[in-house]
Parts: structure tokens; C-alpha cells; sequence
């Protein structure tokens, strides 16, 4: 019984991490959505996006199952309610990775970013990136990670919201030329990216709750 328990417990790890590996994945296909202007790729992350939003879905039910059906105590009611509250941080971070391609795709065929901010938004992307990369790696590795992912990925948020002020400052400042629609693109763009690493940092201060039992300050 325990033994049935145990591999449905470990089917819904599983979930969880494949749903971090496509929440990484949309973002990937959304910053080329954004950087090549190629609105057929923009198409492609809202049917990946509605993909993962099925995967949500599949994990969601497997938790409440066993809520229902095993009656999970201390630790491992613990990982249950973890996966819950990922699982939805998670298929957040494929709505803000769709909203990033819909921006390019409005934006056509002009660029949504304009070429002086490409270096701060090359930046951005490659961050979160990297931080939904390392989410992925955090999941699998629950209970072995020591609780170090909100530390690690808390310390990459603040390097994405250093980036965001940057984009800010540009727009509201004296010397920008590209009119309102630029403006209010590179803002909202900004503020995407920026949600997606809050999104990220706190999928990652779960995980370390699921390993140690304590949240992170």
C-alpha cells in the first residue's frame, strides 16, 4: 500500500518537474518570438502555453487524488501542498512567457524593443532563462538541494529587477524618442520578465520548504 503510495508520489514529482521544464521552454520561445520578429513563433508559444496549461491541469488532480484518496501526514502531506501551489506559480510563468510573444506579435513588423534598449532586454532574457534552467534542476532535486534554491534564484531576481529600473529610468527619461506605443511596450515587456523571476523565486522558496520544512526569509 505504502509502496503504491510512495510511486504515486513520485509520479507527481515528476509532473511537476516536467511542467518546470515547459514553463522554461515557452520562455525560451518567447524571447526569440521577441528578438527575431517572427510572428509564427509567436503562434507557437500559445499553443505551447495551452499545453502546459493541460500539464497544470494533470498535476493539480494527481494531488488532490492523493489528498483524497492516501491521506498524506507530516513530510509527505508537505510535498502534496507544494506541488499545489507550483504547479500554479508555474503555469503563471507560461501565461507571462505567451504575454512576451503577444507584445512582439502586436508590435509587427516593427521591433517591440527599440535598439538602444536591446542590451537591457538581451540581459532580461538570458536571466530568467537561466533561472527557469535552474528551477528545473532545484525540482528534480528536492531533498538533495540542502534548501539553497531561494537563496540562489532570489540572488538572479535582483539582478532582473535591477534590469527592469533600468528599462524605466530609459522611457520616463528626458532623452527617449521613440514615442508612447515603444514606451509602453519596453514597460510592460519589463514588467513580464520581471514577474516571471518573482514567479521563479517563489516556486523556489517552496522547494526548499518541501526539503527542509522551514520557509526562507
Amino acid at each position: 500500500m505504502r509502496e503504491r503510495f510512495h510511486g504515486r508520489l513520485e509520479e507527481l514529482g515528476g509532473q511537476l518537474v516536467r511542467l518546470s521544464a515547459a514553463a522554461a521552454a515557452e520562455l525560451r520561445l518567447a524571447n526569440r518570438a521577441l528578438f527575431e520578429h517572427e510572428p509564427a513563433l509567436a503562434a507557437e508559444v500559445k499553443r505551447t502555453d495551452r499545453l502546459l496549461d493541460s500539464a497544470r491541469d494533470e498535476c493539480e488532480h494527481t494531488a488532490h487524488r492523493l489528498l483524497a484518496l492516501e491521506a498524506p501526514v507530516a513530510g509527505d502531506l508537505r510535498l502534496v501542498l507544494v506541488a499545489v501551489y507550483c504547479a500554479d506559480r508555474l503555469e503563471r510563468m507560461g501565461d507571462l512567457a505567451r504575454h512576451i510573444a503577444e507584445t512582439a506579435a502586436r508590435a509587427h513588423p516593427d521591433p517591440a524593443v527599440p535598439d538602444d534598449l536591446l542590451p537591457a532586454f538581451e540581459q532580461l532574457a538570458e536571466c530568467t532563462a537561466a533561472m527557469a534552467d535552474d528551477l528545473c534542476v532545484f525540482l528534480s532535486e528536492t531533498g538533495e538541494t540542502g534548501g539553497t534554491a531561494f537563496a540562489q534564484l532570489h540572488a538572479a531576481d535582483a539582478e532582473v529587477d535591477a534590469l527592469q529600473q533600468h528599462v524605466l529610468a530609459e522611457v520616463t527619461g528626458p532623452d527617449w524618442r521613440h514615442g508612447v506605443p515603444a514606451a509602453v511596450n519596453a514597460t510592460l515587456l519589463a514588467r513580464f520578465y520581471g514577474r516571471f523571476a518573482d514567479q521563479a523565486v517563489s516556486v523556489a522558496r517552496r522547494a526548499d520548504f518541501a526539503a527542509t520544512g522551514a520557509l526562507p526569509r
